[in-house]
């Protein structure tokens, strides 16, 4: 069986750093299925499956081309319900929904104004001048103005992980006693940060630094490396 999972890199096509990349690396390593990385850049895009999709990560597995995510999770937990659970049923579904708005709404913006400036540095040309023009865009003011207050949101990052923080007072991962794609989706925005700028804004014992290092291990026996940076 061909299994592909389309991934966005910068210049260095070993530099996978989107966090939604992360999080299908990471479904695919817990329901234990190989897979062959692309790297991709923005302005390869748009020639996966003649243009099926705007974004990445597109995972093409046997001919079948599935786009974003939550999707693909949600099509591996239909299409290998003998492995591994990446959601141990509706409850896990809707509990990985209201993370996934944490993380897009809280932890991502905190992450772009953050590591804006690393990341675009480390694009090919190509890739720059769409990032600059899409970002500014969105974000109404040029990037360097934008990146100007990232000491402050480092300081302010911490806090925003305190639900995060709190829950792990009662349990290992965020599906309690082993991890779901729940866990799959904070850890993606969190490899995001340390691929594109580090961590060093969290201590080496804050909890959340703890359990990212046992997300970091979780997959290691299966042959699957994920600490790639």
């Amino acid at each position: 069986m061909t299994r592909a999972l389309y991934s966005l890199c910068g210049a260095d096509e070993r530099r996978f750093f989107s966090p939604h990349c992360w999080k299908a690396v990471m479904a695919l390593a817990h329901k234990g299925l190989d897979f062959e990385e692309i790297p991709t850049t923005y302005a390869r895009i748009r020639a996966i499956g003649g243009g099926v999709s705007s974004i990445v990560p597109v995972l093409d597995d046997n001919g079948r081309l599935i786009p974003d995510s939550f999707d693909i999770a949600l099509y591996l937990e239909e299409a290998y319900p003998e492995r591994p659970s990446l959601f141990n049923g509706e409850g896990g579904k809707a509990l990985s929904r209201m993370v996934e708005g944490y993380s897009q709404m809280i932890i991502h913006p905190a992450i772009m104004r953050i590591a804006l400036l690393d990341i675009h540095a480390n694009l090919d040309e190509e890739d720059k001048a769409y990032f600059r023009q899409s970002r500014e865009a969105r974000l109404g003011k040029p990037l360097e103005v934008v990146a100007a207050g990232s000491e402050a949101e480092k300081a302010a990052f911490g806090a925003k992980l305190e639900p995060l923080r709190h829950m792990l007072k009662f349990q290992p991962f965020i599906g309690g006693q082993t991890p779901l794609f729940a866990d799959y989706i904070v850890f993606g925005a969190l490899q995001w940060l340390r691929v594109s700028a580090g961590l060093a804004m969290l201590a080496a014992a804050d909890p959340v630094m703890l359990w990212f290092e046992r997300c970091l291990d979780l997959h290691q026996s299966r042959g699957r490396t994920v600490t790639a940076a």
